[in-house]
Formats: structure tokens, C-alpha cells, sequence
């Protein structure tokens, strides 16, 4: 069989995994903190005889669009918005991710999670202690007011690293990971803004666009795909002479 077909399967398989990325990116659109995320593929040479003029397409793990999402006000004193190149750090298991959402819950014990994954401090997972009011600050620290007080006082602060320069893929759960699977570094000038949301970093036109252009290029494997079948049929044709 030619290696031109799997060049064509390989090219169409791309294709329509690019297209998945798109759509879920399309998806999350309106999700608080979303990373788009894009695909990565390189070129793979097909061994066996003959001369090495087929190559095929071979899927990398995703990248992240390091784009910042437009930043609006919410007035809630557990949201924030991470600035720069900054993330909140969460447990995943026995090891820890990253999210630029800043919709944090509390639970009835006083842990501090997002979406569902525990919060991570200084010290570990964040629990608040019994308390009437709570904020925030711009560095991170977490006061809280407790009953029959009169002053905030802190209790933990949010872990909050830096991944520039560092290159992030996603986990299953859709958590930013490093690609090398090592912690990120804590960065005390990582700041955030309180009682605000940073929105989803992806652009619908952008998407959009990228869609129709592959959908193009589906087209044109499948093009291929039918040429290297016609001249095996031809080859086939002349050896039976």
C-alpha cells in the first residue's frame, strides 16, 4: 500500500482532534478563568522500504493560551482575579495544579475549594475557622472577622505561583499542569484582585475561523486519500498486466 494513505489518514486524524479542541473551547467561552487551549502535532517519518518521502502526523499534548481574559467586577468577597502570569494552586490528588479561576466555595467545615478541588495555602489545604466576614487582600492573605471580635485578623494566605517561561499542558480534569509534571514557584509579587473575575480568554471569531479552516483541510486529506487509493487500484492494474 502507498504511504501517501497514511500521510491522509494521519493528516485527517489531526484534523479532527484540532476540531475537538476548537469546540471545547468554544464550550467554556463563558467559564470563569478558562485557558484555551491549542493543539500541538509534528511530523513523524514512516519507516519500512523505499525512499523516505512519506511522512505522517504525530498529536503532541495540548498547549495553553496564555492570553489574559477580560477582568470584571463581582462584589463577592471569595472571588478574585490572578494578575500577570500568576495561579491559584489546588490538591489534585497527591500532587497540585493550577486554575486562574477565582470562584472560591467554602464548605461547612471551613474549606476553601474550587470546583471541588481543595484550595491550597502557605500551609497546605485552606480551612477557616468560625467567623462573620472574610476578605481577601491583594497579596493574598485571607482575614477573617470571627464572632465577637472587632479587627480581621489572618488566618492563611493563598498560594499563588508564577509559570512564566514554564510550559503548561492540561490533566484530565482540566487543571493547568507543567508539562514536565514538576511545582510551580511561589511568587510573593503575584497579586490578585479581590471581588472580581477574570473571564475566559477565548475569542468565539477567533474559534470560528479556525474551524472553517479545517474543515478545509479535512477536505483535502480526503482528497488525498481517494488519489492514493486510485493509484494503488492503477499499480494493482499494471502487475496483473
Amino acid at each position: 500500500m502507498d504511504k501517501l494513505i497514511f500521510t491522509a489518514v494521519s493528516g485527517a486524524e489531526r484534523l479532527m482532534r484540532s476540531q475537538q479542541v476548537h469546540a471545547n473551547n468554544l464550550a467554556n467561552l463563558d467559564t470563569a478563568g478558562y485557558r484555551a487551549s491549542t493543539e500541538v502535532a509534528t511530523q513523524e517519518q514512516l519507516g519500512g522500504f523505499g525512499y523516505d518521502d512519506r511522512h505522517m502526523s504525530s498529536m503532541q499534548a495540548d498547549m495553553i493560551s496564555t492570553r489574559a481574559g477580560a477582568i470584571h467586577e463581582t462584589g463577592r468577597p471569595l472571588d478574585v482575579a490572578i494578575g500577570g502570569q500568576g495561579y491559584l494552586a489546588v490538591q489534585y490528588g497527591d500532587s497540585e495544579a493550577y486554575t486562574r479561576s477565582g470562584e472560591i466555595e467554602i464548605g461547612a467545615d471551613g474549606a476553601l475549594s474550587v470546583h471541588g478541588h481543595p484550595l491550597l495555602g502557605e500551609g497546605g489545604p485552606i480551612v477557616l475557622p468560625q467567623h462573620t466576614a472574610v476578605e481577601i487582600g491583594t497579596d493574598g492573605t485571607i482575614s477573617v472577622l470571627t464572632e465577637g471580635a472587632t479587627q480581621m485578623q489572618v488566618v492563611d494566605k493563598l498560594k499563588l505561583v508564577n509559570a512564566t517561561g514554564a510550559e503548561l499542558t492540561k490533566n484530565d480534569a482540566g487543571l493547568i499542569v507543567s508539562r514536565d509534571g514538576g511545582s510551580l514557584p511561589t511568587d510573593p509579587d503575584v497579586k490578585v484582585r479581590p471581588r472580581a473575575l477574570e473571564g475566559s480568554n477565548v475569542s468565539a471569531i477567533e474559534e470560528m475561523v479556525a474551524t472553517m479552516s479545517l474543515n478545509r483541510s479535512f477536505e483535502v486529506q480526503m482528497r488525498l486519500f481517494k488519489a492514493s487509493d486510485s493509484m494503488n487500484e492503477t499499480g494493482n492494474k499494471l502487475i496483473a498486466g
